[in-house]
């Protein structure tokens, strides 16, 4: 035999196969395995979750306090309502005979025109002492007065022209401004059923006024 058949064979350590990883086991779908963290690591990280556990805690009490607190606060308010505010209207001794809706204008000699002085409800008041009938007429939502004067029995409608639902009217002492005032009045009406009714009651209270003179 040669020298080199009887050499003993040698293995070649590049060749041997190799032991598979952890990354070929991964590609079939097995399971990595977990890293044990030291005892130290783990000790702290319960401290850290229990102290924040607690800290929680307290904050959700304090808040708990805080809406106990709130919930026994009492508001005393500053003015008290109870008392009802009696407002006087000057109508108090007076009994409502008639009362309409209409649209009220007065005649300016400076300027020699019609101005509308209000919207509202006209109402013929009776004095429960004097028995004299006068008229007042306020506006709407303000209710400031736009007409306010006894009938007098020299008082006359007289209608006016192109209108059947209308009456125009010359009043020698109207206080609505506060100081008696002569003026002239024309007073419309939704139709001209409310025109005759209206002057039915003028006329009335004229009779009725001309007595108590």
């Amino acid at each position: 035999m040669s020298a080199e058949e009887t050499k003993p064979a040698t293995t070649d350590a590049s060749a041997a196969p190799k032991p598979p990883t952890s990354n070929v086991f991964s590609m079939f779908g097995a399971k990595k395995e977990k890293k044990e963290e030291p005892a130290a690591e783990t000790e702290a990280k319960s401290k850290t979750e229990s102290k924040t556990g607690s800290t929680t805690e307290a904050a959700a009490d304090e808040e708990d306090k805080a809406d106990e607190e709130e919930a026994d606060v009492e508001f005393t308010p500053v003015i008290q309502l109870d008392k009802k505010v009696e407002v006087k209207t000057n109508e108090e001794d007076e009994e409502v005979v008639y009362k309409v809706r209409a649209k009220l204008f007065r005649f300016h000699a400076d300027s020699k025109e019609w101005k509308e002085r209000g919207t509202g409800d006209v109402k013929f008041l009776k004095h429960g002492t004097t028995g004299k009938t006068r008229i007042v007429m306020r506006r709407d939502k303000t209710l400031k007065i736009c007409a306010n004067h006894l009938i007098s029995p020299d008082y006359e409608l007289k209608p006016n022209i192109g209108s059947d639902r209308s009456w125009v009217y010359n009043v020698t002492a109207d206080v609505s401004e506060g100081e008696p005032e002569a003026q002239t009045l024309a007073i419309r009406f939704g139709n001209k059923e409310n025109a005759d009714l209206f002057k039915e009651n003028f006329d009335e209270a004229k009779k009725g006024n001309a007595k108590k003179d």
